[in-house]
């Protein structure tokens, strides 16, 4: 059995069941697939992050575009959304070989259109075009030379955000480990004027998840912003669509508090983020519509699109991992941004320094005045679908769930949108989905604080927990 499968960001499996052949497999049904459904593509981008088994893969890729006649620009070692802004500009296909925050020993492909990111439609398009008889090396190509046309297009897109040297005066870490863009970060930093210090880098990939992280990620943050004296720590995840942000005392902020503040920023009139992000959106009231969806990209996007239809003109879509998706055009301090509608770490993590600095306040500030809500999250590894599957279907159950839950106290509402989610009388939250990525039982809680927020993740993995083993 093979755990190689299209989730939430592209396809995801073992190195091991990456080999050339694979990859050259899934490429020309992705370029067949792009062929018949859209238009014969005559050029096509390759990128890729820094897992050691990134390269190799990217060469299959390129080879096997080439063998169907389609011209590569290689990007070489570039973020995503770099990847993604150059494919949609020039208005061809791309794919990224990454695995983003996932272990070193797993990587995947994310494909996008000419317009954007692949939808469901499109993902069961390239399945049926997959033939791994003709996907044989039949000659060994030469390498293609690195173009740097994607960074340096994504670079200028960085400066068209905050207004010059908006961050002078501020001493900024930058956690660089493996990311593809440790270098980037540091390089924009520094031209918005603020002191950016380089820190952590690693010659072997960290697998950074924004979404749950490493106790020595949390403990690296307070001693860094202490030792170096920060007004903030940034980094990103591998492939660097995701913002990590820790303020002046180095405590990291959620990411769907990263996405509120971005879109508020950018003074977006539609928002558009998945279940998992907490109810402080709508709290707020800062935003005209909130659209709700499952969690994935995907989702968001055609959220966007909807939002689009209704009428709004600032869109602004992110997901709980922080990543943040500009659903419209937008007017900013440094001037326009076009919109790109896949996750983008540097957008949020400018706007959100760039909030800051304008409003004169430290980053721990920033939330002031927003509803108290903070939101846990967790996940139980190892949980496969034969597991996490009657798990959550059991939980489908209303007799079932109100057992499951009666220690927490009265269910007031529930939904399935994505897993199984249920409010409690108090307002308390308490989520878990199986995750798109990988063999793990996500949990959720939100609570007014987050020491009670902390308190009910661990509640909801143990409780998980000893239903999965005795079950």
């Amino acid at each position: 059995m093979t755990s190689l499968k299209f989730g939430t960001s592209g396809l995801r499996g073992l190195v091991t069941e990456l080999p050339d052949q694979v990859c050259r497999a899934y490429t020309l049904a992705f370029l067949k697939h792009m062929q018949s459904a859209h238009a014969a593509p005559a050029v096509m981008l390759v990128g890729y992050d820094l897992r050691s088994s990134s390269p190799q893969i990217a060469a299959a890729c390129i080879s096997a575009a080439q063998e169907f006649g389609v011209a590569v620009e290689n990007c070489g070692p570039v973020p995503t959304p770099a990847l993604a802004f150059r494919a949609m500009s020039l208005k061809v296909p791309a794919i990224m070989v990454t695995g983003s925050h996932i272990p070193a020993d797993r990587n995947g492909l994310k494909f996008y259109r000419p317009d954007g990111e692949i939808d469901k439609a499109d993902e069961a398009g390239i399945l049926a075009a997959l033939d791994m008889e003709t996907a044989a090396l039949i000659s060994s190509p030469e390498p293609l030379p690195v173009a740097s046309e994607a960074l340096e297009n994504y670079i200028r897109r960085c400066a068209s955000l905050l207004a010059p040297k908006s961050l002078a005066g501020l001493r900024i870490g930058v956690y660089q480990h493996s990311s593809v863009a440790r270098d980037l970060m540091v390089t924009i930093l520094q031209d918005y004027g603020a002191d950016a210090v380089a820190l952590a880098r690693s010659e072997v990939f960290v697998p950074v998840d924004t979404e749950a992280l490493r106790p020595e990620d949390v403990e690296f943050a307070h001693a860094a912003a202490k030792k170096y004296k920060l007004d903030a720590l940034v980094s990103t995840d591998g492939d660097a669509d995701r913002p990590l942000i820790a303020d002046e005392q180095g405590a990291f902020l959620r990411g769907d508090s990263v996405g509120l503040l971005t879109a508020h920023f950018l003074h977006a009139d539609a928002v558009v983020t998945p279940v998992t992000s907490n109810t402080a959106i709508e709290l707020s009231s800062l935003f005209s519509k909130v659209y709700r969806t499952r969690v994935g990209s995907p989702y968001v996007i055609e959220g966007m699109e909807q939002a689009g239809k209704d009428g709004y003109q600032r869109v602004v879509g992110f997901e709980a991992n922080g990543g943040v998706l500009l659903g419209s055009q937008v007017t900013a301090d440094g001037g326009r941004l076009d919109a790109l509608p896949t996750r983008d770490a540097m957008l949020p993590m400018l706007a959100v320094l760039g909030a800051a600095a304008k409003e004169g306040v430290a980053l721990s500030k920033l939330l002031d005045s927003l509803p108290a809500r903070f939101t846990r999250s967790g996940r139980l590894e190892h949980v496969d679908a034969s597991q996490s599957g009657p798990f959550l279907q059991n939980l489908g159950d209303g007799n079932y769930r109100e057992s499951f839950f009666a220690e927490l106290g009265t269910i007031k509402e529930n939904d399935t949108i994505d897993g199984v989610r249920i409010v409690l009388v108090t307002g308390e939250v308490v989520h878990y989905r199986a995750s798109g990525n990988a063999p793990e039982l996500r949990c959720y809680a939100e609570a007014a604080t987050d020491e009670r927020a902390e308190e009910l993740l661990q509640w909801g993995l143990k409780r998980a927990r000893e239903t999965l083993v005795s079950g």
